[in-house]
């Protein structure tokens, strides 16, 4: 998977977050598509901001 891949909004809250972008790029192929998917769901900035934060501080579970 590639950066070009990712959903804007996703890739944009990743940016903002260095931790959360280095946790997200060890994941999985599986993984990483999990949470894809879950962005699906998400209906606002803070939403997304919150699973990436998830992703840092290792409380997003997949």
């Amino acid at each position: 998977m590639n950066r070009n891949d990712l959903p804007l909004g996703l890739g944009m809250a990743l940016a903002q977050n260095e931790p959360a972008m280095k946790q997200f790029e060890a994941l999985s192929e599986q993984q990483k598509n999990a949470v894809i998917n879950r962005t699906k769901k998400i209906n606002s900035k803070y939403e997304m901001q919150c699973l990436v934060n998830g992703l840092s501080d290792g409380t997003l579970n997949l």
